[in-house]
């Protein structure tokens, strides 16, 4: 009776092993899948971009590659957890449009648009801008024209037009009708011919706190630049300005107010840059106040920090940009914290 005890109670205690055994290995497979799973909603909550096949056109669209991220055990949910992945859906149908045959360029461009104002991570948010601007090289800073765009569109030169006359009709500056258009003179505008044209006008928006310029064709995004601001005590006054009817100038005589020196253009420590933008301001804290610009600079290392009297500087490339497109008495100046 006693041998029959021992026998039994040793193929208990090999059955208990067995039975942790089991249970520690269910435990490893459900922590696996968990894991996999969540790798599986993160890539779905974050969207990437190939390339864009476009009868006309072909540009790279940089493909967003979302930083590694620690593994928690139980890792506190994100605030705006929803919104992502509200956002991420429309990025997905945008990328659709993108790498279909033909590329739907202007409906990737509107769902994108219509993705900013909402609620989204930052890597999210700069993924959506790097991808505007870049389509932008397609469907605005080209010859390439798309028939359901409402943003750009063709116009026949009709007898005794010029390129002023034209850019007014449109609320655009004649300088970025030639270049999209490849115009060398204005002269060399002839009747009958057929011209891609910009449906105006544009603006910007520049934030204090982050050194940025965001640039917009009516209310669709094309692209951010980096700004040097002012010091301390000569802040740049946020609310609303207008560029002044007469107030873009390429590389004007300036006096400093500082020193009273003045310079000039071909002068080797000429600040400026290669063109100046005159503000109005008309709202908010810029009310009434003038005398404050957009303009370039000659020493880079302005650039994202805050060194002037009060005006926003461009690197000389970018200033170009702005004083093409931004139309005197029309484009608005968003300048918030």
């Amino acid at each position: 009776m006693a041998r029959y005890s021992r026998t039994y109670r040793k193929k208990n205690k090999g059955r208990k092993r067995m039975y942790i055994i089991s249970a520690l290995i269910i435990v490893v497979i459900g922590v696996i899948f968990i894991y996999n799973r969540d790798d599986q909603e993160q890539n779905q909550a974050v969207a990437g971009l190939g390339n864009v096949d476009n009868e006309n056109e072909k540009a790279a669209i940089v493909t967003f590659v979302p930083e590694p991220q620690p593994r928690l055990t139980q890792a506190p949910p994100e605030p705006l957890l929803e919104p992502d992945l509200k956002a991420a859906e429309f990025i997905k149908e945008a990328m659709g449009h993108i790498n279909a045959k033909p590329a739907g360029i202007i409906e990737a461009r509107v769902i994108l648009n219509d993705v900013l104002p909402m609620q989204m991570n930052s890597r999210q948010r700069n993924f959506v801008k790097e991808q505007l601007s870049q389509l932008a090289d397609i469907w605005l800073f080209s010859k390439t024209n798309f028939p359901q765009d409402e943003l750009c569109g063709r116009y026949k030169v009709q007898p005794g037009d010029q390129l002023r006359t034209i850019s007014k009709k449109f609320n655009v500056p004649y300088e970025i009708l030639m270049e999209i258009n490849n115009i060398k003179r204005p002269e060399s505008l002839r009747a009958g011919e057929t011209i891609k044209v910009i449906n105006g006008p544009f603006h910007i928006r520049i934030y204090r706190s982050s050194f940025t310029l965001d640039l917009f064709l009516q209310n669709t995004f094309i692209r951010s630049f980096s700004v040097g601001l002012a010091r301390a005590g000569h802040e740049t006054p946020t609310g609303l300005w207008i560029v002044k009817p007469d107030g873009k100038m390429i590389s004007p005589t300036w006096t400093d107010p500082d020193t009273g020196k003045t310079y000039e253009a071909e002068d080797p420590d000429y600040p400026l840059g290669s063109r100046w933008i005159g503000l109005e301001g008309v709202k908010g804290a810029a009310k009434g106040r003038t005398g404050f610009a957009i303009h370039g600079t000659k020493n880079p290392d302005e650039i994202g920090t805050a060194s002037s009297r009060g005006c926003v500087r461009l690197h000389n490339g970018n200033v170009v940009l702005m004083y093409n497109v931004l139309m005197p008495g029309v484009s608005q100046v968003e300048i918030v914290d």
